[in-house]
């Protein structure tokens, strides 16, 4: 499933499904996905809590693998832990909890890292890392211990460590899940300043109104688009007036 987009798409997901077995028990988690993300998308996903919104990041990055479909990039067909690690070196996971994205004992450290892996010597990795820090408004940070950090900062950093490596796309879980309204503004505003495709999973009306353009919903395992206009917050009094829908 794709509204158009302009040229070939970057990844695409091919009749997905997945089902997590416990036991004797069962639950369908996707169910015959079909997606594609086209340059200059910017998507928003919502969906209930449990609905497998991360688990579609995570197959999409091959970190769960899917009983059915195909995953593609560029249209390559990926089969390999090896194929992902191209995919994942060119689509940025910025994960829901910072915490679990930075590892080393400093910023600089942390944002580095990611370029080194990609191959670029020690010194390119640290201009490129410095860069980033700064257009995300962050330099003087490259030596700030990361356990001293505020979450909106941690936040800001896991962010650059993603930027760092030139993503064509980004896949953002909650990115502004447990921030103060002063770093959840500037976390708005960073993105709405990037072309970078993405796709981006919250539940904030406002904050998803105001860094995508296109909506998707996943609900019983299922994909569907929904108007912008539907995007809304406010008091209701009638059942699910949380969810998508228009008067």
């Amino acid at each position: 499933m794709s509204e158009s987009g302009p040229g070939k798409a970057i990844f695409s997901l091919e009749r997905v499904c997945l089902t997590y077995v416990q036991g004797q028990a069962r639950r369908k988690v996707l169910c015959d996905i079909n997606f594609a993300l086209f340059p200059g998308q910017r998507i928003a996903l919502y969906g209930p809590n449990g609905s497998g919104k991360t688990t579609l990041f995570r197959c999409i990055t091959g970190l769960e693998r899917p009983q059915k479909g195909l995953v593609r990039f560029h249209e390559k067909i990926l089969h390999t832990e090896k194929d992902f690690l191209v995919l994942r070196r060119n689509v940025g996971f910025v994960l829901q909890q910072a915490e679990d994205q930075l590892f080393f004992p400093t910023v600089l450290e942390d944002v580095a890292f990611g370029p080194l892996n990609l191959g670029l010597a020690p010194e390119a990795a640290r201009e490129r890392a410095l860069d980033t820090l700064a257009s995300l408004e962050l330099s003087g940070f490259e030596n700030r211990l990361i356990h001293q950090l505020s979450g909106g900062e941690k936040k800001l950093v896991s962010l650059a460590g993603v930027l760092a490596m030139c993503p064509e796309a980004l896949l953002l879980d909650e990115p502004i899940n447990g921030l103060d309204n002063a770093a959840r503004e500037r976390l708005m505003e960073i993105l709405r300043g990037l072309n970078t495709p993405r796709i981006v999973i919250s539940h904030d009306w406002d904050f998803i109104t105001r860094v995508t353009t296109e909506y998707l919903t996943l609900q019983d395992g299922r994909l569907s688009w929904f108007s912008p206009s539907c995007a809304h917050a406010h008091l209701h009094a009638h059942p699910l007036g949380g969810e998508p829908h228009e008067h």
